[in-house]
């Protein structure tokens, strides 16, 4: 039987489960489509045959209208590392509640909020902070200053990144792919992720003095969990100095795999750097800062760059941000990365045992065996200790990950129906993770959902490992 045809019947008997177990859900969705274009205000929700309805959730878990319980391993994308019901939060939102909210004015926490943002990630290079709604906001808005200050047009960005929905690079658009995007009208300069060579002669190609600004996520949270090397920071730093851009990271997401955000452990700092998800304590949230020669120019009294927003300081974020920021300290910073350390090194565990791993990775020590994509080539790069090996080809399943963000992912031409049978997998098991397999870890997580997850991939792998080696 081909591949194919495997996993497009598998996934099917997959979805017929699905929307017998799911019939509450499956109404509400149809019920959503009069008011809501295919019943959906937020497309990275968006589930074949349909998404599931959540009528409540506590601590770690969900629980749907159809009165199933989950797992939840997505932490609503990294906003919510805290779970659905930390109680020092929920505190601070009933303080906040109870003082009034949408006060037109300053107060006191957004001040507090603002020191201890600046004290906690200054190592990456925030000396002085604004507060933004989103993460993408924060991005949008870095972007603006950047061609304000440095006069100039071109936007250096990479493979597999994403800064918010108006700035979404994968790598069909970067092929030349003509399909709609909503992509800001910038100058965007396109380069792939990782490779200082590549990258270095598209910038020698530039003209002079043209680049604005450089925008990158050390870690790509959307593009599959991919880590920049420390090499790959610095050159991009480099760069920034000797042509005058401005060097912008987002650290919307991977801001979490580090006590003062993830470039600080490369030791490499931003000119600007923009921050969300889980930093408003699991409100509506993002922030951008830097240097504070860039930073003091947003000072109204100096009326140079002009940035509004009526819930920049709202009073639930400032509030649930400044209790979040302690509850996630450091110890629970190196807890949590070792939690997933430990998740992946197990799943490289099952993959290598189970054969879907080539040979050539079979053979190593597996436990320093680092996994990651180049985007160029299809090939796999094995790292043991200092020495790299370079495969000819993407095992057909396998898991890139930095600390706690880390993303089970296909290879091949039915990536995405693999993709999708995996996440029908989880979902038979009560386990709630993203369609695309990203699973940022929350501190609700305990041993026994990682545990509980683990057996699911065992059993995935060994349900259809022949199918899968058959591809590759």
């Amino acid at each position: 039987m081909a591949t194919a045809t495997y996993v497009e019947n598998a996934l099917r008997g997959a979805h017929e489960e699905y929307s017998k177990r799911n019939a509450r859900s499956l109404k509400a969705h149809q019920d959503a489509h009069a008011h809501l274009p295919g019943g959906n205000t937020r497309t990275v929700l968006h589930v074949n045959p349909f998404p599931l309805t959540w009528a409540s959730a506590a601590s770690g878990t969900l629980t749907s209208i159809d009165g199933d319980t989950y797992v939840d391993l997505l932490g609503e994308f990294s906003a919510g590392i805290f779970g659905h019901s930390e109680a020092k939060i929920a505190e601070a939102v009933r303080v906040a509640l109870s003082k009034g909210w949408n006060y037109g004015g300053n107060s006191q926490t957004e001040r507090q909020f603002a020191q201890k943002v600046c004290e906690r990630f200054g190592p990456s290079g925030i000396e002085l902070v604004r507060f933004t709604n989103s993460g993408t906001e924060s991005n949008t808005t870095a972007l603006g200053a950047a061609l304000a200050i440095t006069k100039r047009r071109k936007i250096l960005v990479f493979s597999g990144g994403y800064h918010g929905s108006t700035l979404v690079f994968p790598m069909a658009l970067m092929q030349g792919s003509t399909a709609p995007n909503m992509n800001l009208p910038h100058e965007f300069v396109y380069a792939p992720y990782n490779n200082v060579p590549e990258t270095n002669l598209i910038l020698e190609n530039l003209p002079q003095d043209s680049l604005a600004a450089i925008l990158v996520e050390p870690v790509q949270g959307s593009g599959g969990c991919r880590a920049a090397t420390k090499e790959f920071l610095h050159f991009l730093r480099d760069i920034a100095d000797e042509t005058g851009a401005l060097l912008i990271f987002d650290e919307v997401m991977c801001s979490r795999l580090g006590y003062s955000g993830y470039s600080a452990t490369r030791g490499v700092r931003g000119d600007i750097v923009t921050l969300g998800k889980y930093i408003g304590g699991g409100m509506t949230f993002g922030a951008f800062g830097g240097r504070r020669d860039i930073m003091e120019l947003f000072d109204p009294s100096k009326n140079r760059l002009f940035h509004p927003g009526t819930f920049n300081n709202n009073v639930l974020s400032m509030h649930a941000g400044l209790v979040g920021l302690d509850i996630y300290h450091a110890g629970e910073v190196d807890r949590l990365n070792k939690l997933g350390e430990d998740l992946k090194t197990r799943v490289q565990q099952i993959l290598i045992d189970e054969g879907i791993y080539p040979d050539t990775v079979k053979s190593a020590s597996w436990n320093l065996i680092e996994i990651d994509s180049l985007q160029h080539g299809g090939s796999v790069q094995l790292q043991l200790g200092e020495a790299s090996t370079t495969l000819l080809d993407f095992p057909p399943m396998f898991i890139t990950a930095r600390g706690s963000m880390l993303n089970v992912r296909f290879s091949g031409v039915d990536a995405s129906k693999w993709q999708a049978l995996y996440h029908h997998h989880m979902l038979a098991r009560n386990i709630h993770i993203a369609v695309r397999g990203y699973t940022p870890l929350t501190l609700a997580a305990t041993e026994a959902h990682i545990d509980d997850y683990v057996s699911a991939i065992q059993k995935f792998v060994q349900t259809h490992k022949q199918a899968l080696i058959s591809k590759s």
